[in-house]
């Protein structure tokens, strides 16, 4: 079992940023591909980011790509999602997930998600 807990939501402005964390636990960090997930209301949960193992390896979706940054820490079990110029449709909540196999922008591939954290910018 991995066990992954979000930090770093919260309300800002347009045009601002934030960067929210991850921890995990429970198993070897290294070994999991990492990535970030958001569900905004009455939305389905889509794609924002992904890390391969060892980072070698970054995806973003379009909407994001150009504004926020994926990173993870090997060392600290943490994987980071740095989130500027911020608009109001990146109000959701955001997850991180962790994958088993290869880095992935497919949301059934994760096997384990944390709670969330919520995310609001306003206009």
């Amino acid at each position: 079992q991995v066990q992954l807990v979000e930090s770093g939501g919260g309300l800002v402005q347009a045009g601002g940023s934030l960067r929210l964390a991850c921890a995990a636990s429970g198993r070897t960090f290294s070994n999991y591909a990492m990535g970030w997930f958001r569900q905004a209301p009455g939305k389905e949960r889509e794609f924002v980011a992904a890390i391969s193992r060892k980072g070698g390896t970054i995806y973003y979706a379009d909407s994001v790509k150009g504004r926020f940054i994926i990173a993870r820490d090997n060392a600290k079990n943490t994987v980071f999602l740095q989130m500027n110029s911020l608009k109001p449709e990146d109000t959701a909540v955001y997850y991180c997930a962790a994958s088993s196999g290869v880095v992935t922008t497919i949301k059934g591939a994760y096997d384990y998600w944390g709670q969330g954290t919520q995310v609001t910018v306003s206009s």
